[in-house]
């Protein structure tokens, strides 16, 4: 009965459709960037072919685990958290729907040309001008839907993770359009408004707080609802999750330049990207302090809760990339760094440990309230997914670690007479087996997501068989 009420208060459809949305695009986006890996293992398996090089497919596979897979992920958990705790509906149902099949037509058209080779080679940002144009609509429609639904509340109060939620949704439109203007050549060409190192820095302030906002400040919305409903407590201090929001936000924009350390981009903007970001830690440290303090008396459930593990880990992960992530800033650390694969296993380490942990502890909490279910069809494959999730992430990012900082100090060593010790193909041939390990690394990680969609499957199929028993009960009633 009390599902049944909920359904017609709520608009439970459009979030089932981004949830199933969600775990398709992550096996999908995944099995990519597993391919790709095996790539610079095997540079075979790239098979000779233009759409299925390396070249092409790794921005699909970035596209495809941001947008397709995070971006679904979003979608769904802002669409539930706002209907929650606003205590409404949303505000449009059919302009909800619009923003579900728009995004899905943002990805498919995204999966066809880029492979193709039709991108503005803009980091994060590769979609032409058409498609551009389209996401910028579907956003702003999620907007209006987002908002529109906060306007319309029957509570006073605005939960926290919406303030998180809505100033991820405000701030990645203000980057996507800004960083998207462009002068179209032809329908699938355009080149940017902008020229030299005005370029490069507006894709780094747009390329950084894709991370900033669109993949964290998003899930940090995620964060502060779902670990303290999955851990049964309240959220530790509701005072230090207003401070953690207004710290984010004002710094977070300006870090872009740290991207761009040691270029053409003037001495004192690369300097100010580096001090912003090493203040970013604070807020940063206090939002991963804030996740774990809500367990406080409730550590005792991660012996039997998988789920919750799954939302603790991803904080631990949100803390380490966080005081990496600053560290790598630093000019000194960057010059090491930059161009090596530390970069790489720095980024997976947020993407992995944080956003797609995060991101699968909410939809294990989110799939059987959903579907009607009183939990998912098996502890015990979240109990596996989570060690294959967990190994996966750290295969992988310490495979990179250790071939970043070797490849630095490689490219950085010198003979006594100038000359360069190691020739550019020696420090890549050093780095063959840190790549097998991260393809097993990914590898794993796809197969907990495979088997997050069978468990998925299962539970959404026992879901209709109840439902069609029950009507059957019902009808026999009747009779």
């Amino acid at each position: 009965m009390s599902t049944a009420i909920q359904e017609n208060a709520y608009n439970y459809k459009v979030v089932r459709q981004f949830t199933i949305a969600t775990v398709i695009w992550g096996i999908v986006g995944m099995s990519v960037g597993v391919l790709i890996a095996a790539q610079l293992v095997w540079p075979d398996l790239n098979f000779d072919l233009p759409w299925t090089s390396f070249g092409r497919l790794r921005p699909l596979h970035t596209n495809a685990v941001i947008f397709a897979f995070g971006g679904s992920a979003l979608f769904a958990t802002s669409y539930y958290v706002v209907q929650r705790t606003s205590q409404t509906r949303l505000f449009s149902d059919s302009l909800a729907a619009f923003t579900f099949w728009g995004w899905q037509a943002v990805i498919v058209l995204a999966a066809i040309t880029l492979p193709l080779g039709y991108t503005t080679t803009k980091e994060y940002a590769e979609l032409e001008w058409p498609i551009a144009i389209l996401l910028a609509v579907v956003w702003i429609s999620y907007g209006v839907v987002f908002f529109g639904t906060i306007v319309k509340r029957k509570v006073s109060h605005i939960y926290v993770g919406n303030w998180f939620f809505g100033a991820f949704i405000v701030v990645t439109a203000m980057l996507h359009i800004v960083n998207h203007i462009s002068i179209p050549v032809t329908f699938w060409k355009s080149y940017s408004a902008y020229a030299g190192a005005t370029d490069a820095l507006i894709q780094w302030w747009y390329g950084h707080n894709a991370v900033g906002f669109f993949l964290t400040t998003g899930f940090l919305g995620m964060m502060y609802y779902f670990v303290p409903k999955q851990a049964e407590r309240p959220i530790y201090s509701y005072r230090l999750s207003i401070v953690h929001f207004w710290a984010l936000i004002t710094l977070y924009i300006w870090a872009g330049p740290h991207h761009l350390h040691y270029t053409a981009l003037p001495d004192w903007a690369q300097s100010l990207g580096m001090v912003m970001s090493v203040i970013l830690l604070a807020p940063s440290w206090g939002g991963m302090i804030n996740g774990m303090m809500t367990l406080s008396g409730a550590w005792h459930k991660l012996r039997h809760d998988p789920i919750l593990r799954f939302l603790v880990v991803s904080l631990a992960f949100y803390g380490m990339s966080t005081f990496e992530g600053p560290m790598m800033a630093i000019k000194t650390v960057n010059a090491l760094s930059h161009y090596t694969d530390w970069t790489v296993g720095h980024v997976h380490a947020g993407a992995l440990g944080w956003v797609a942990m995060v991101t699968i502890g909410s939809l294990y909490h989110l799939i059987p309230r959903l579907f009607g279910r009183e939990q998912m069809f098996s502890t015990g494959l979240i109990n596996a997914h989570f060690w294959l999730a967990t190994i996966g992430t750290v295969l992988y990012i310490a495979s990179m670690w250790v071939n970043g900082i070797m490849q630095g100090l490689m490219w950085r060593a010198v003979n006594s007479d100038g000359t360069l010790t190691y020739s550019f193909a020696e420090a890549l041939s050093a780095g063959h087996y840190g790549y097998i390990v991260r393809m097993i690394g990914g590898a794993f990680f796809l197969g907990g997501m495979l088997l997050m969609a069978y468990n998925t499957w299962r539970t959404v199929r026992l879901t209709d068989h109840a439902r069609v028993i029950s009507d059957a009960r019902i009808a026999e009633g009747a009779h």
